[in-house]
């Protein structure tokens, strides 16, 4: 029996990057195929093209046997090819219905939208494939779990059979992360089959029927989660042997480094983000801040590190109360921040690798005198942290930009990491690396908790929270709703947590 979809040769070219080489890819009738990779491998470029948001170079597509034409998503739904994207395409002002109907709008006589008829067929999707999703809601009230039924339902609605979801648990709680396969499960029993991209080892072995790896455009290799397991995974991703497993000794702890106390942050519209809280770190500890993003961690992060103040509330790091400070000033004090969005806070991406080392101490000796920049000493500092901290660059003269991200991570990690520190705010440090660098950045972070280093460690992935944290607080809607130990926790507890659900027994 041929499969349902066949790509054959795929091949996809951007100015200087080979983005796509040549894929071969099938998907059978019934089944959840994982695509597996790093970012920027090429897994979400080949499904662009799939989907008829990218034209390929070469290569042809065929579903049910029979070739293809996708110049546009309309041509892909004619196609029976729906796909969910990272980030939502929902309008949060609308109500489900009109959010499902919209582009595919339905009129009774008269030329009015018919919202009554569209209502029902959505009740009869949610029934059929277990979405529980109220039509008349409006987006804006959903949670994130729910709002992803919500893109699945509109590609139900237009008959799709060939589902794609593109890192579909990127945002939800592990509760919701299940709900979702199940949801999956249920969807191929009724005969739909689905691709799913992701990097995260752990689900595409525990729901995936059939697992292929992409790497640096390439298809490296398919298998099934019976044969493989999470290190050779690992290695067909990166290329190499990944050591998964985090040593991490028992905390030192001394004394509190940062201490935050009813502190109210606003976000960029004037919202209340961060809501009276207050915690405190101590040195040789790490407290992982877990939470579904968006509930508050980035108005917190910037607040604890210059970048915003609060309203009210107060911060005082070594004793000292920096509520009001300049990022200049709060680093002076023996503070390193590993932002969030590294091309954007981080780094300075037209700027050599170089001068990218030294942004935050290029006005001290022995990088200045008075107001002239030491160029070799400039240089000299970049060679010894591209050394020490394995940055892959050709030179220290190219620009910062031109790194790819994991090395872009590395050039801020070695930058905050080379000079004396107290007091570390770790936002989303593996954000968009792949497995060979997470295990860098997770052996370093380790490494700074041992020299008695307070460390803050902001990220949407449990499973990095539940790994590296002494103790976890929990945000929820801009409020600290828990802090437990992480050694006795477990990780349905804490999602429980992140989904704002409060038991005696955490």
């Amino acid at each position: 029996m041929a499969p349902i979809l066949e790509l054959r040769g795929i091949t996809k070219r951007f100015p200087g990057v080979l983005a796509n080489d040549h894929i071969d890819l099938t998907l059978e009738q019934g089944e959840i195929h994982a695509l597996l990779g790093e970012n920027g491998a090429g897994k979400t470029t080949l499904m662009n093209i799939l989907y008829g948001l990218y034209d390929p170079d070469e290569g042809e597509i065929f579903v049910r046997d029979k070739q293809i034409n996708v110049k546009s998503p309309s041509d892909a739904i004619s196609a029976g090819v729906g796909m969910v994207h990272q980030h939502f395409m929902l309008v949060p002002v609308f109500t489900v219905t009109d959010n499902v109907m919209l582009g595919d709008e339905s009129t009774s006589i008269g030329g009015f939208l018919n919202r009554k008829s569209v209502a029902n067929r959505i009740r009869e999707i949610s029934e059929q494939y277990h979405l529980a999703v109220d039509p008349n809601a409006y987006v804006r009230d959903l949670p994130v779990g729910i709002q992803q039924r919500v893109e699945i339902i509109k590609l139900l609605y237009r008959e799709a059979d060939i589902l794609i979801l593109d890192e579909p648990t990127a945002v939800l709680t592990p509760q919701e992360v299940d709900e979702l396969f199940a949801i999956m499960r249920s969807l191929v029993d009724h005969g739909k089959s689905i691709i799913f991209i992701t990097h995260k080892l752990r689900e595409v072995l525990e729901f995936a029927d059939r697992i292929t790896v992409i790497r640096g455009g390439k298809v490296v290799g398919s298998t099934t989660p019976q044969e493989a397991d999470q290190n050779t995974l690992a290695a067909m991703m990166v290329g190499r042997d990944v050591d998964l497993h985090i040593d991490k000794p028992p905390a030192k702890l001394e004394d509190v480094v940062i201490k935050v106390e009813n502190m109210v942050v606003l976000d960029e519209i004037d919202h209340v983000a961060v809501k009276n809280i207050s915690f405190e770190v101590r040195a040789g500890e790490i407290l992982g801040v877990a939470g579904v993003q968006g509930n508050g961690q980035t108005e917190l992060v910037k607040a604890l590190t210059g970048l915003s103040h609060p309203v009210s509330g107060t911060v005082t790091l070594l004793g000292q109360d920096i509520s009001g400070d300049s990022p200049r000033e709060i680093t002076e004090l023996g503070s390193a921040h590993i932002p969030e969005d590294r091309q954007q806070d981080g780094l300075v991406l037209t700027a050599t690798v170089a001068n990218n080392l030294v942004l935050n101490t290029y006005y001290r000796e022995p990088f200045a005198k008075r107001v002239i920049i030491q160029g070799e000493k400039v240089l000299e500092n970049a060679a010894d942290i591209i050394n020490n901290f394995d940055i892959r660059t050709p030179s220290s003269l190219i620009p910062v930009g031109s790194l790819s991200g994991g090395n872009q991570q590395k050039v801020i990690v070695g930058r905050e990491f080379s000079r004396p520190i107290k007091f570390l705010v770790a936002s989303q440090p593996t954000r968009g690396l792949d497995v060979g660098s997470i295990e860098y950045i997770h052996t370093r972070l380790i490494e700074k908790r041992a020299d008695g280093c307070a460390i803050l460690l902001v990220s949407t992935e449990l499973d990095e929270i539940m790994e590296l944290s002494d103790r976890i607080a929990v945000m929820y809607r801009g409020e600290i709703i828990d802090v437990v130990d992480a050694k006795d926790v477990t990780k349905e507890q804490v999602g429980l947590l992140m989904a704002g659900v409060v038991s005696e027994k955490t």
